[in-house]
């Protein structure tokens, strides 16, 4: 297939494997975008093309290796043309839950290395990229950036630094035309629900038996939430990707989901009001 590389529409799209990821790659996909989807294995990206047009390229792209990440660059900076326009979706992340006094400290440097750092990693490499075709960034955060709630700490921490790193990013990159927006959904159907309920089983694991005595009816509620989840199908979060992409003044946020609206509401609140709304919803516990 012979690409006009005069009008091509070009997008990295980090974790793109499962979930908001694989939902943005495909409606991209189907817009008529040349999709690099990041991927860390090759049978999910095998899975990808099965399901997409050939304009679709899987990527091996780790957001933790830099070594993973300059590769990824390479390939992608020697196929997009000068008059190409870029774009960077920065996805990849995973949830872990628990309270603070027994989530072991390499499971927090770990989700705020993957969450946080990897995305920066990810920025940095291709902004030379993004520069020169005046290309946009779409960071994917969270409610969690904006409404911090308890036994979900580590998650929230990572969400609340993208939101400063994008609102920082936003400012440097103006005069060079690259817009950077941040989209902050509530709950999502995706495996992360799955993926977090796995995570907190191993952590059980090597749980003392006081932390089962201070926090036991808060462990319940934490599988109950992960084994019922519920929310938007993943592609509503790809539709609002997809408009960010293509609106001549991209917003710097957007909210996603009536839950996430809700919260955003809780959060404007004040801090004594705040904390007694959320406190009050959980089990009795310590």
């Amino acid at each position: 297939m012979t690409i006009d590389k005069t009008t091509i529409r070009t997008v990295l799209i980090t974790g793109s494997s499962s979930g908001i990821g694989k939902a943005c790659a495909l409606r991209l996909d189907q817009l008529g975008y040349r999709v690099f989807a990041g991927v860390r294995k090759p049978v999910d990206g095998e899975a990808l093309q099965e399901i997409a047009s050939e304009r679709l390229t899987p990527v091996m792209l780790d957001v933790t290796d830099e070594g993973s990440i300059a590769s990824a660059r390479e390939l992608i900076v020697g196929e997009v043309g000068i008059n190409d326009s870029f774009s960077l979706v920065n996805n990849a992340g995973f949830g872990l839950v628990g309270p603070i006094e027994f989530q072991p400290l390499k499971d927090f440097r770990q989700q705020m290395e993957v969450n946080f750092i990897g995305i920066v990693a990810v920025t940095q490499a291709f902004i030379p990229l993004l520069r020169q075709s005046h290309g946009r960034i779409v960071n994917i955060g969270s409610i969690s950036g904006i409404n911090a709630m308890p036994f979900q700490s580590a998650y929230c921490a990572t969400k609340f630094a993208l939101e400063a790193f994008s609102d920082a990013l936003r400012v440097e990159l103006r005069p060079w035309g690259v817009s950077v927006s941040i989209v902050q959904p509530g709950d999502i159907q995706t495996p992360a629900w799955q993926k977090s309920l796995n995570g907190a089983d191993k952590m059980l694991a090597n749980w003392p038996p006081e932390a089962f005595a201070r926090y036991g009816p808060i462990v319940e509620m934490l599988k109950k939430m992960a084994q019922g989840a519920r929310g938007l199908p993943a592609d509503e979060v790809a539709k609002v990707v997809a408009r960010l992409l293509s609106e001549s003044t991209p917003r710097a946020r957007v909210l996603v989901g009536t839950d996430a609206k809700l919260l955003a509401l809780i959060e404007s609140l004040p801090t004594l009001l705040r904390d007694w709304l959320i406190f009050r919803q959980l089990p009795k516990y310590g």
